[in-house]
């Protein structure tokens, strides 16, 4: 049975060189996409008074008062409204925060994500 010689490894790929001998590397552009977005968004209850809704969109999510009444009376008249957009993790961070404030203080307030 003949001998088979082992396959000779291919030198590595050696950049382009300049005339003057300097090594010329190319950078690609890394491509990333913006990461997937997410809507908090608060549901309406009889119970949580509205001014615990103004407090908590000023607090959390740093609206000033008319904006933060504003959206207030969306989640009265429409039954839900949107506190904001954010990536995933801060979604669900503010979503955890207005539940924990919620329930500090007593009230059945409901705050999802939902993707935008």
């Amino acid at each position: 049975m003949p001998e088979e010689t082992p396959p000779t490894p291919k030198p590595p790929a050696v950049p382009p060189r300049e005339p003057d001998g300097v090594v010329v590397a190319e950078r690609k552009a890394a491509k990333t996409k913006p990461p997937a977005l997410y809507q908090v968004v608060m549901l309406n209850d009889d119970y949580t008074p509205m001014e615990f809704v103004v407090m908590v969109l000023q607090r959390y999510f740093h609206r000033d008062i008319d904006t933060a009444t504003h959206i207030m009376l969306l989640i009265h008249h429409d039954g839900r409204g949107v506190c904001g957009v954010y990536p995933k993790d801060v979604a669900a961070t503010k979503v955890e925060l207005v539940l924990t404030a919620a329930r500090r203080e007593g009230h059945p307030l409901q705050c999802i994500m939902e993707a935008a």
